[in-house]
């Protein structure tokens, strides 16, 4: 048993550690991004499905109370959350669009949207993404493996491709929100 928990946490930090090789660049690039929607005014929307969801509604829940510091409350909404709009959209039309119609009802340009999909390749996911290019809505897609169908969909993409093993790539997108949060808020309220 030993042996093996240990090999979890190897396998855990090599993954970390080659996404951060290859998409440090990227992630920079992603902060930048979120803060001058935050400064303009817009929001970030946050989609994925499952353990996806669950990150989604963790981080817009990091925005919009606190991270580590006391500071304003900070527009991210969770697409994930609305069982009512959720539940109407998959039974009235196709849950293909259940990310894509709230997208289209909240959505502006300026906004920001953190897709994610660990494959890459859910079709409510990509649905949602097309919406946003069609509005100028800057989309960020967190995803793995070989990244799927997201892979040239996004306009910053975020692939944690050391892995294909769904739980090693949540680790990683876990960590890569928290470094997002912790560098959004160093940037918006340096002084805090």
């Amino acid at each position: 048993m030993r042996e093996a928990i240990v090999k979890a946490f190897d396998e855990s930090v090599r993954v970390k550690q080659a996404f951060l090789r290859d998409n440090i660049d990227t992630l920079v690039r992603v902060v930048d991004v979120i803060v001058a929607a935050f400064r303009n005014g817009n929001k970030l929307m946050l989609f994925g499905n499952g353990g996806s969801a669950a990150d989604a509604q963790h981080i817009a829940a990091e925005f919009t109370n606190r991270f580590r510091v006391e500071r304003p409350p900070l527009p991210a909404l969770a697409l994930t959350t609305d069982t009512s709009a959720l539940t109407a959209i998959g039974n009235d039309y196709d849950y293909s669009l259940v990310f894509a119609k709230q997208v289209q009802a909240l959505g502006k340009t300026g906004d920001v949207a953190l897709a994610i999909s660990t494959s890459g390749n859910s079709a409510n996911v990509l649905a949602a993404i097309d919406v946003c290019q069609e509005r100028k809505i800057t989309t960020i897609g967190l995803t793995g493996g070989m990244g799927g169908k997201m892979v040239g969909k996004v306009d910053h993409l975020l692939c944690v491709a050391a892995s294909s093993d769904t739980a090693r790539i949540q680790e990683t997108h876990i960590l890569i929100d928290h470094v997002i949060c912790e560098l959004v808020d160093a940037a918006l309220y340096p002084a805090v």
